[in-house]
């Protein structure tokens, strides 16, 4: 991606807030979020999202879930008792989805610790595909921040949230997901109809 198309994308991702004490409601501040560095998989304050070999290519809402820190770092429940660390289970993110620390009561630095709270909490548990899972990871930190003041994220909720208004990484990220989809569609329209 070019510098301009970098630079117009964080333009348009700054976000206009009242700041001051109170006295002058016209001081205006623009907060700039810090930019997504995609080619070093860094997405602050993002949620990101990878496709799952097989279960993602038959159901293509269907993939693999991480939370990102304020400096970009990905943490993503793996599995039994792993929350790694900037590798996600099933290779890079695909999409992402740029939420905001102002939608957090302590911004950035309370945004970090429930993601923090949330990793460890996980730590501990068992991986189960069904109920306790990646999302399961995910809503349990938006949960502990009480993101946009609300404590009852859950996997639904955000697998279907991300599937409409996440963006791709880029046209691989696109490809990434929806190949493997349209290939089998494809396969089974063409059993169906000739045989």
């Amino acid at each position: 991606m070019s510098n301009n198309t970098q630079q117009h994308q964080q333009q348009s991702e700054d976000i206009e807030r009242a700041m001051g004490d109170g006295s002058d409601g016209d001081e205006r501040v623009l907060e700039r979020l810090p930019p997504i560095d995609t080619a070093l998989d860094r997405y602050p304050f993002c949620i990101v999202w990878t496709p799952i070999p097989v279960l993602t290519w038959i159901l293509p809402f269907i993939g693999h879930m991480g939370i990102c820190m304020s400096n970009g770092i990905i943490r993503d429940f793996a599995g039994p008792y792993l929350v790694t660390e900037d590798n996600m289970a099933f290779g890079r993110p695909t999409r992402y989805m740029r939420l905001h620390p102002k939608n957090v009561e302590g911004g950035a630095y309370a945004w970090d610790e429930a993601v923090s709270k949330a990793s460890v909490l996980y730590g501990t548990r068992m991986h189960n595909l069904f109920c306790d899972n990646c999302h399961s990871h995910v809503a349990t930190a938006l949960c502990n921040m009480r993101y946009k003041e609300c404590n009852s994220w859950n996997m639904i909720i955000l697998c279907f949230w991300l599937f409409v208004c996440g963006r791709y990484v880029g046209i691989c990220g696109f490809i990434k997901t929806w190949l493997p989809f349209a290939v089998l569609l494809t396969l089974i329209i063409l059993l169906v109809v000739y045989f």
